[in-house]
């Protein structure tokens, strides 16, 4: 199997966020630095990002405010200490002076990629404090110490850390042609077909992962495996870990409790999508730079 390289960083990796974990400890460091005024912060209500919207859309990140005192220290965005909020239990969309909340979904690939990354971390991070909000050993509440990275249990001394769920994302191609499926989870009025994917199950290496993962949801066996790249998906939690695998059977048998259909595509077929009534997946996720440095290395 030819090794493809990846054509463009993957929306939410790299930028230049310093996270600074040697800081996290400092709590002298972090309680002069949640009240500078130098000191920026992002804030999250209700799943949405404050963003100056617009054709080139870009984090609004504000002064720290006293009255809001920050739950994570991100890290150092050149040089300045930079926080995250979460404002989800306003029953409204808070009023900042500037910016509003958007979905960041469908416009991460327009960001700068110091952006994306940013607010891939808050968002990952400020959900996993709402969803582990107690002890999994004695149900105490926990609180965040270490700049947010870490929750404790005061009851029983139990540290919790921040997780993420390992998940392949897989192009399988076979010859001059690319195994592309419909998850029940898309929308059907988008009509788009997109790579396989799944989790990874505990034990389990990656390369297996992805075999066992289309086997089970379109019947096709997997024979050679090669890895293109990752990408942090912050709904809510995962990183996804991009593969290509050769096919050594085409015929496919739908699982259809999770797929509502899966086809084999050429070059052809997806130059021609438009006329043929279906879309790729949007230009912010890996599924679409496995298609696209694919194309490019076989057109």
């Amino acid at each position: 199997m030819r090794h493809i390289k990846p054509a463009r960083p993957n929306p939410y990796s790299g930028g230049a966020l310093d996270r600074a974990a040697h800081l996290r400890e400092d709590e002298a460091f972090l309680a002069q630095a949640a009240t500078d005024p130098a000191s920026r912060i992002t804030y999250v209500w209700q799943g949405k990002h404050l963003l100056n919207p617009g054709d080139a859309p870009t984090a609004h990140l504000l002064p720290v405010q006293g009255d809001k005192p920050p739950a994570l220290f991100l890290g150092l965005h050149e040089g300045v200490p930079l926080f995250a909020h979460d404002l989800s239990a306003q029953a409204e969309a808070p009023d900042l002076g500037g910016g509003g909340f958007h979905d960041l979904r469908g416009i991460a690939s327009l960001l700068p990629p110091d952006h994306a990354a940013i607010l891939a971390a808050a968002r990952g991070m400020l959900h996993w404090h709402a969803t582990h909000r107690f002890c999994p050993s004695c149900g105490n509440a926990l609180r965040p110490v270490r700049g947010g990275w870490v929750l404790h249990c005061d009851a029983c001394g139990r540290e919790q850390f921040p997780r993420t769920d390992a998940a392949v994302i897989m192009l399988i191609t076979k010859g001059d042609k690319l195994l592309l499926g419909q998850s029940h989870r898309f929308p059907p009025e988008f009509n788009f077909y997109s790579t396989l994917a799944g989790f990874v199950e505990p034990g389990e290496a990656l390369e297996d992962a992805v075999r066992r993962e289309v086997f089970e949801e379109v019947g096709v066996h997997v024979g050679e495996v090669m890895y293109h790249s990752s990408q942090p998906w912050p709904f809510p939690a995962s990183l996804m870990l991009g593969y290509y695998g050769e096919a050594l059977s085409e015929e496919i048998t739908l699982q259809v409790s999770e797929m509502r259909d899966a086809k084999w595509f050429t070059a052809a077929d997806i130059a021609n999508r438009h006329a043929l009534g279906f879309e790729l997946p949007p230009l912010d996720s890996i599924a679409r730079a496995l298609i696209d440095d694919w194309l490019a290395a076989h057109t």
